[in-house]
């Protein structure tokens, strides 16, 4: 069962993403992985509105206990990734302004900066377009994701994922930045990208980038 901690953090994240101006309304979703599955943030409620028993806890072939909200249209590629990949421990989902200008032109964002490999490659892949809460949308998800930590999804938004919800949340602001500077580079006439060599010294520096664990 999830506990009281995991419900306040999720919707304090999607209470964050909103006044951060990454979501507008209801869009966007969030969720962490349980014992028994997943608490998913609610379909259709805005961020303000969430209480410490909105979140839904849902098994990962979708079924849920009943006397609860509807979950997110979203949770099928949730429960695909948890399903997937056992090292996310949580995903957020969302339609920041930057990522998603950049996802309507299903264009990745290339190694323009160095940075990109926060997302654990050269590139952060934008992934086909699918129809929103459809399996199609979670097979897309799975391939735009795989050796990667977050993508885009053509003509939707930006995914998000981490072993805990606050790596997932701090990988959305990142990227949501790197966005923003890939359009600001593009307006003045194009950045110029990192060579792969190149890309290959940064993501073996990112091996210890960072605090690193004292044996």
């Amino acid at each position: 069962m999830a506990s009281l901690q995991q419900r306040r953090e999720l919707s304090a994240v999607m209470r964050a993403l909103a006044d951060a101006g990454l979501n507008q309304g209801a869009a966007g979703n969030a969720s962490v992985r349980t014992p028994e599955g997943m608490l998913i943030t609610p379909t259709g409620l805005k961020p303000a509105l969430l209480q410490d028993d909105s979140p839904v806890e849902m098994a990962l072939d979708g079924t849920c206990a009943p006397g609860q909200l509807r979950p997110s249209s979203e949770w099928h590629f949730h429960a695909a990734l948890y399903r997937h990949r056992l090292e996310i421990g949580a995903v957020v989902h969302v339609h920041s302004p930057f990522a998603t200008a950049l996802a309507c032109q299903r264009r990745d964002i290339p190694a323009f900066h160095y940075m990109i490999s926060v997302a654990g490659g050269d590139s952060i892949r934008c992934g086909e377009y699918a129809l929103f809460g459809t399996d199609a949308l979670s097979s897309v998800v799975l391939a735009a994701l795989d050796g990667r930590s977050a993508c885009l999804l053509a003509n939707h938004g930006l995914v998000a994922t981490g072993a805990t919800l606050a790596a997932a949340h701090d990988l959305t602001l990142a990227v949501e930045d790197l966005a923003h500077q890939y359009c600001l580079a593009l307006q003045c006439g194009g950045p110029v990208l990192l060579t792969a060599q190149e890309m290959s010294a940064v993501l073996e520096r990112f091996k210890t980038y960072g605090q690193q664990a004292v044996e």
